[in-house]
């Protein structure tokens, strides 16, 4: 989630003794620290940071003991309204920093947690597997040649070597424990440790794929939820035709932003897209540009590199279209660079392939996947190495009972933009019909983002979800928004003089 920013001071205060918060046999322990946030007005906000300590392979009665961070920061007056269990993204999103460092992303965390006080408590719970109050579970994953263009094929049998790898590394720890079951249990086991009865759920990306596991394992104590940039159980696995909805989305506004029309060549960017298919179907292209260190190196680039570089930049919409019409006009350095970078290799964090193996797709998913419209343009890259690593790595097979949407009544709204090419839009609307008390909020032009940023222009919606956290009341939340059109960025070469096909 983003905010705006407001230099925040982060002061922890002396370490209490650890409190045993268990309430019984079966009961996990929790160690808390008192700290507190200096604001810049002076005004000081307390709040608890603690480890959970949860069984590392849950079917296991003999199962080591693993660490999971977690923080609690009280609202100022009570509200009498469910705590807010606010899940990260990722997976393999490390938030807890926020408490301590002092960088813009940890100083605007912090600031968008100390909002939800008019809601309710908040809790934050870090991933197992990836929490600095526990393990950060890598594997370096070998770096890739430069010689020849990417591949698929070559990206499944790297991702089978690292599950090998993986496991051979890892002695004395159960890597089978790390299912989204598991994830979807540690956060029970706060809520008992903590003495909620039940608890409302706030996720985002992976965040809401983990919040849907919660109430699927633990319906009984979710009051509500509010989940943005959905992921459902069994759409892990983007829809390339989706994605590529979004895409076409994103160009409609850049065929008519008067900056880049000097660069579109006619049928605007769908036009530029398809011609660049056309030129890499033809014959990969060798690059040589420097690397980080100055270094003079090639790079070939092939069809296949194309389709990973026509889902790049387009977290932020904005920076999309410059880079596709670079592309267009045979300005390859950037995308050369990055593809360097992309291909040395580097640390895998574990607990994404763990839990997306084992979650996995109905057969009826992967049959869509597979013969999806819009594999030609984008690829099986989404999807083709996890499936084909699944019986590498030791997390179980959850099954299609576990996978398939089921009706519930929890009420949630759904925040989800139309410009997300990471969790299409697609996939909130295939959910809703589940959900008889859910409602949708849907923005126009918002990419993969938490709630609150997609409303950043939306003051009124913004404060209706503060108020259906508090009350469950969603009468006062819209079914549309909209954001301005970006500002797009420009192509960074003067335009050309004419066409080049």
């Amino acid at each position: 989630m983003r905010s705006s920013i407001r230099k925040l001071v982060c002061v922890l205060l002396p370490l209490v003794a650890p409190v045993d918060a268990s309430a019984g046999p079966g009961h996990d322990r929790i160690a808390i620290e008192q700290g507190a946030v200096k604001l810049p007005t002076g005004e000081t906000v307390a709040y608890e940071i603690g480890t959970l300590y949860v069984p590392e392979n849950r079917s296991n009665p003999q199962s080591r003991t693993i660490a999971v961070g977690f923080a609690r920061i009280k609202a100022p007056h009570p509200t009498g309204a469910p705590p807010i269990f606010w899940l990260p993204g990722g997976p393999g999103l490390s938030v807890l920093g926020a408490f301590t460092d002092t960088d813009a992303v940890a100083r605007g965390r912090l600031r968008s947690w100390l909002t939800f006080g008019a809601a309710g408590d908040l809790v934050v719970i870090e991933q197992r597997g990836y929490t600095k109050r526990g393990e950060m579970l890598e594997e370096p994953a070998d770096a890739s040649p430069l010689d020849k263009p990417a591949s698929v094929r070559a990206d499944a049998a790297a991702m089978r070597d690292l599950a090998r790898r993986a496991i051979a590394h890892n002695p004395g720890k159960d890597l089978s424990g790390y299912t989204i079951e598991a994830f979807a249990a540690d956060v029970d086991d706060l809520r008992r440790a903590l003495g909620y009865e039940r608890i409302s759920l706030f996720g985002g990306s992976f965040g809401s794929q983990w919040a849907l596991a919660v109430m699927r394992f633990h319906p009984e104590s979710v009051a509500r939820a509010v989940l943005s940039s959905v992921e459902p159980l069994n759409e892990g696995f983007d829809m390339p035709s989706h994605i590529f909805a979004a895409l076409r989305r994103i160009a409609y506004d850049a065929d008519r932003d008067p900056g880049l029309a000097r660069y579109l060549p006619e049928g605007g960017m769908m036009a530029a897209i398809h011609a660049l298919h056309r030129r890499f179907d033809a014959v990969p292209v060798r690059v040589r540009v420097r690397d980080d260190a100055g270094r003079l190196q090639s790079v070939v680039l092939g069809r296949e590199d194309l389709q990973l570089a026509l889902l790049s930049h387009t977290s932020e919409a904005e920076h999309w279209p410059a880079f596709i019409l670079s592309l267009y006009h045979g300005h390859y350095d950037q995308w050369a660079r990055e593809t360097l970078a992309d291909r040395r290799g580097g640390p895998v964090k574990l607990i994404g392939p763990l839990a997306d193996s084992s979650l996995g797709v109905t057969a009826e998913r992967e049959h869509l996947l597979r013969s999806d419209p819009a594999l030609d343009l984008l690829g099986s890259w989404n999807f083709e190495a996890n499936l084909a690593s699944a019986s590498d790595w030791p997390t179980p097979d959850m099954g299609d009972a576990v996978r398939r949407p089921r009706t519930t009544s929890i009420p949630v709204v759904f925040v989800h933009g139309d410009w997300d090419t990471s969790t299409p839009i697609e996939n909130t609307l295939g959910l809703l019909p589940y959900f008889p008390n859910g409602h949708a909020l849907l923005v126009h032009r918002a990419g993969h983002d938490g709630a609150f940023y997609q409303l950043r222009e939306s003051p009124a919606a913004k404060q209706a979800l503060y108020d259906f956290l508090r009350t469950g009341d969603a009468r006062g939340l819209p079914s549309e928004a909209s954001l301005e059109a970006p500002r797009f960025e420009m192509p960074d070469f003067a335009p050309p003089a004419r066409e080049h096909p």
